[in-house]
């Protein structure tokens, strides 16, 4: 008998819906999720059907970081960030399309990094964010260094690593950590829907609006403005810019088509 799958991969229209599939243990990764994981992150890459992507964990967590019973990870941690994780928080960072966390329940650790890591985060009102490095002698990993001041500050972002406490839902929304909260029964249908929106919408500007965020953040401000203008040089050349001025004057729904 076949094992069952460590990614659930659902499709709905144009948007790829990625279930982590260990609720057992909380959705925690081990070196087999992970290979799992990646093959449909890149397989939602490459398919051109699909214009967003939904991440979320089976049954009450999202995801509890790294599973420390993995046998393949060792005690060679900084490896595993460097074979695993740094290429998992980078193939995120390069989707071609909008990414969105589903955060039904705990997201821990590398866990909740990879959450953060993700365009938007969706919580459910249960949910909750716990940098749980330091209660076993390590640091952030999975982006959690430079995601967290980025997001909160280096004061909180400290406080959040160095305390490891568990921070609810509704407390990463007000400190700006996550992009909303929303009740557990309306969680699924309230992702779902915007994941449409966003597919609808030009998701080439979109990625591009990601990425150039992402690179503004490493740059002095003249630098940024002059990024925005190639940028925008680029986009201004794609069908959808043309779809959606020719759209706006027509005074009709654009129907956006580039990736």
């Amino acid at each position: 008998m076949a094992a069952e799958p460590l990614v659930l991969i659902e499709t709905h229209g144009a948007v790829r819906k990625l279930t982590l599939n260990r609720p057992a243990s909380l959705n925690s990764f081990t070196s087999a999720m992970h290979r799992e994981l990646r093959a449909a992150l890149d397989a939602a890459a490459d398919d051109a059907s699909v214009r967003c992507l939904v991440i979320t964990g089976a049954g009450r967590g999202f995801c509890a970081g790294q599973d420390l019973n993995d046998p393949e990870v060792g005690t060679n941690v900084g490896q595993v960030v460097e074979r695993i994780y740094k290429p998992l928080a980078l193939r995120i960072a390069s989707m071609p399309v909008p990414v969105i966390a589903m955060v039904n329940g705990v997201a821990a650790g590398a866990g909740a990094n990879f959450a953060l890591g993700c365009d938007l985060v969706i919580a459910a009102r249960s949910a909750s964010f716990i940098q749980a490095f330091s209660k076993i002698g390590l640091i952030p990993d999975c982006g959690g260094t430079w995601l967290l001041p980025r997001l909160v500050g280096r004061a909180k972002a400290i406080g959040l690593a160095m305390t490891g406490d568990k921070l609810s839902a509704e407390g990463a929304e007000r400190m700006g950590l996550i992009w909303s909260v929303v009740d557990d029964a309306a969680l699924q249908d309230q992702t779902m829907a915007l994941a449409a929106r966003l597919a609808a919408m030009p998701v080439k500007a979109l990625a591009a609006t990601r990425r150039t965020i992402d690179e503004s953040i490493m740059t002095d401000y003249a630098s940024a403005l002059s990024l925005e203008a190639r940028v925008q040089n680029d986009m201004g050349a794609q069908p959808d810019f043309r779809e959606g001025v020719a759209a706006f004057l027509d005074k009709r729904a654009a129907k956006f088509s580039d990736r």
